[in-house]
């Protein structure tokens, strides 16, 4: 066995992979405890030091893999996420870069990566996006309709809430979400009292119809996941008994041949 198979079989092994889930979760109160004034207080020292150790021991994971694995490392998305992730962390974090300090607690989010059940997940999220992109765009141009209806409507009743459509938008908005929507509807119904019924429509179609949607196809993307990890698991079988088949096969064949020779050795 070479020396990069040897690295490539260690960073793959399950108790290095779960020593660096261990360590993504220490990284991460790490990172809580640097916003409690009360425990960050004294401690900064000590804990930019478990931070640049968490970091350290990220980076050599990488180099690792990029041993290992070489052009074939830059194949895995998973692997240009992680990739990503440790990058932004080792930007110098000062001058312009200030802001850059606050996205080390993306490091976290490695546990997507690592956590297979998590990847499925976000395998079908992506699988969604081209499905949830024209339900957005559906939901834009309800949303937009309204606004304009609603501009019209109650501009003049609600100049606040109304008053053009930059802010019917904002209002509308508000309201799919289900926030604070029956004060907004009961300041216009003084004046227009049929108002209610402009509200309770556009909250049918746009939450509870519209949005609805958003969550039909992310489940048809995780069926879709699901479907082609039982296609996979079942073609592992396949190959497995296909394996134990032609070992049986073998084996037959030297029983044959042993019993021929049996045979031909007890009539000579």
């Amino acid at each position: 066995m070479t020396r990069r198979a040897q690295v490539a079989r260690f960073v793959e092994n399950r108790y290095f992979q779960n020593f660096i889930i261990a360590v993504i979760l220490f990284n991460a109160g790490t990172l809580a405890l640097e916003t409690t004034p009360g425990m960050s207080a004294g401690n900064e020292r000590a804990l930019h030091t478990l931070d640049y150790i968490a970091l350290s021991i990220f980076v050599l994971e990488l180099a690792a893999k990029l041993y290992a694995y070489r052009g074939r490392f830059f194949g895995d998305s998973w692997n240009l996420f992680d990739l990503f992730v440790i990058g932004i962390a080792l930007v110098p974090a000062a001058g312009p870069f200030a802001v850059l300090r606050a996205l080390r607690v993306l490091r976290v989010l490695r546990l997507v990566s690592k956590i297979p059940s998590m990847r499925k997940v976000v395998s079908g999220l992506l699988v969604a996006i081209p499905g949830m992109a024209s339900i957005a765009a559906l939901l834009g141009l309800i949303i937009f309709v309204a606004a304009v209806m609603a501009t019209k409507l109650f501009g003049g009743i609600s100049p606040d809430d109304f008053g053009d459509l930059g802010t019917s938008l904002f209002t509308l908005f508000q309201v799919m979400t289900g926030e604070a929507w029956p004060d907004i509807a009961k300041t216009i119904m003084v004046q227009a009292p049929m108002a209610w019924v402009f509200f309770v429509v556009y909250i049918l179609v746009s939450s509870f119809a519209v949005l609805n949607l958003f969550i039909a196809v992310v489940v048809s993307g995780m069926e879709g996941e699901l479907r082609e990890d039982i296609r996979e698991e079942e073609a592992k079988q396949q190959e497995q008994q296909s394996a134990v088949n032609a070992e049986i096969l073998g084996e037959l064949r030297a029983l044959r041949a042993e019993v021929a020779l049996l045979r031909q050795s007890d009539r000579v």
